[in-house]
């Protein structure tokens, strides 16, 4: 019974803390962190013709595709590669059987033990690492 007796009146504790923490947060007011900036009305330099035959001048640029494809390349576009789709291939096939080998439920061992073969890590964003 004194088990019982505690636990309901713990219940309703929380149950009356949580109600007037409810309260607390209703009487509160609302307050912005302040006043939102209103900036000047924009007025350029350059008439509109002088806009549109700028923007003429560069017709590749037109579409946001072509800006966006172009941003993600940056300066890894080779031209001229004497790499062949088929020695791509190859290397495709090979890393990926080496991603599956290191991921078997060994961590890699016996892969790494084949042939004396070491790990080797690829940094992407960086320089390569051996």
């Amino acid at each position: 019974m004194k088990a019982s007796l505690a636990s309901t009146f713990a219940y309703l504790g929380s149950v009356a803390a949580a109600t007037l923490a409810a309260a607390a947060f209703m009487t509160g007011e609302a307050r912005a962190e302040g006043p939102i900036e209103v900036l000047p009305a924009f007025t350029g330099t350059l008439s509109r013709a002088e806009v549109r035959s700028a923007l003429m001048a560069h017709p590749a640029q037109l579409t946001s595709a072509a800006s966006e494809w172009r941003l993600q390349q940056g300066e890894t576009l080779m031209a001229g590669s004497s790499t062949t789709r088929a020695q791509v291939r190859a290397e495709y096939i090979a890393s990926r059987e080496q991603v599956r080998a290191m991921n078997g439920e060994d961590g890699g061992a016996a892969y790494l033990a084949s042939a004396g073969r070491q790990a080797r890590v690829t940094v992407i964003a960086g320089n390569g690492m051996r």
